[in-house]
């Protein structure tokens, strides 16, 4: 996945969860960490390969 993708893959995340809390007065707080952490996880693609020769890397 290219990066610009996924940048883009994340705003739709962002909209639709902006959408849903928009006309509620309370938000959880583990609402907001699971859009939040959807939100990481999406930017974070681009670069799993990567993490993932970190990590066995760092495991040898």
């Amino acid at each position: 996945m290219t990066e610009a993708k996924s940048i883009d893959e994340a705003l739709e995340l962002i909209d639709r969860g902006l959408r849903e809390i928009q006309s509620r007065e309370l938000v959880s707080t583990a609402e907001v960490a699971d859009l939040l952490l959807d939100v990481r996880l999406e930017l974070l693609k681009p670069f799993e390969p990567e993490l993932h020769t970190e990590a066995v890397s760092a495991t040898n």
